[in-house]
């Protein structure tokens, strides 16, 4: 069987021409994954929306009918970054339909990658950052709620710290919390994760990827997790607009990998989603999203 891929079309609504958000980077990257031969667009899993009673495991239903229903504070919408409309209120929930489908298959093929996720700057009541609902957080606590893993292990490769993630799950010992960030970034004032691991400005491949493999050869044995939800943020590269560290490809690649392949060693199921990323260049920035799919596909394989 084929590495199981999620994705909706969704996922790239109209959008203003220029934004620093690059909505169409989604679109691009099935694209990419489809004609670099990785998979075909009838192979690519399509999620159902999550649901108003699933959201709000993680956040203020008042909150949810507000955004839903367009009618956030002009303060609110600041704060989030994004331009309201009717097809973004349904990517939104539609993306995180994906991430929890990705984790669903995940625990029953042992490995699963969405074409979008990993947004963790939202928090209980307000957006923040580019991101609307943490589906990180909600896949969490939905798979935990729903008796279906004892414990998952979110492991956040993004450059900014997963600081919504931190704050929605701190009083949820069986979510644990991990996030590898550029300590001199976004947010200014950090929340705190289970285990924060801040990497200084300008770090580039050799080091970050002992960090990683120290990390989870420490942490995967000590949590022994049901599933781990890895964030493979690409704003750890070096031409990234909104990142201060200086990975290449190859080293994006080798990172993805040995995430995978920890995981994969210990039999611990992971389903990856693929965090920020931004380039003025979209399709140089949807071939780099790409490199954890042609990597899972690697570890697929074996």
């Amino acid at each position: 069987m084929p590495l199981p891929l999620v994705y909706h079309d969704d996922y790239s609504p109209p959008f203003p021409a220029g934004h620093r958000f690059p909505m169409e980077k989604f679109r691009l990257l099935r694209d990419h994954l489809v004609n670099s031969g990785l998979t075909n667009d009838a192979d690519l899993l399509r999620p159902e929306p999550c649901s108003r009673e699933v959201l709000a495991l993680a956040h203020c239903p008042d909150y949810i009918e507000r955004f839903l229903s367009g009618e956030l504070t002009a303060t609110e919408q600041r704060r989030l970054g994004l331009p309201w409309s009717e097809a973004l209120a349904r990517r939104t929930v539609r993306a995180v339909g994906g991430s929890l489908l990705a984790a669903e298959l995940a625990l029953e093929h042992g490995l699963a990658c969405h074409l979008a996720g990993g947004t963790h700057h939202a928090h209980y009541d307000h957006a923040s950052g580019f991101c609307i609902f943490n589906d990180l957080a909600i896949v969490a606590r939905y798979l935990l709620e729903a008796g279906k893993v004892g414990r998952v292990l979110i492991f956040d490769c993004d450059v900014h710290q997963g600081d919504g993630t931190a704050c929605l799950l701190e009083h949820i010992p069986d979510a644990v919390t991990v996030s590898l960030h550029c300590e001199k970034n976004f947010p200014a004032r950090k929340a705190r994760s289970d285990w924060d691991i801040p990497l200084p400005t300008g770090m580039g491949d050799a080091d970050y990827l002992k960090v990683v493999d120290d990390s989870l050869n420490y942490l995967l044995p000590l949590y022994q997790p049901d599933l781990m939800l890895y964030d493979a943020g690409v704003d750890v590269h070096r031409d990234d607009a909104l990142g201060h560290l200086h990975l290449s490809d190859a080293g994006i690649a080798a990172r993805d990998e040995a995430v995978l392949r920890h995981c994969r060693e210990r039999d611990i199921p992971v389903a990856g989603v693929i965090g920020g990323g931004y380039d003025k260049d979209r399709a140089a920035l949807a071939r780099r999203h790409g490199l954890l799919h042609h990597s899972a596909a690697r570890v697929w394989e074996v």
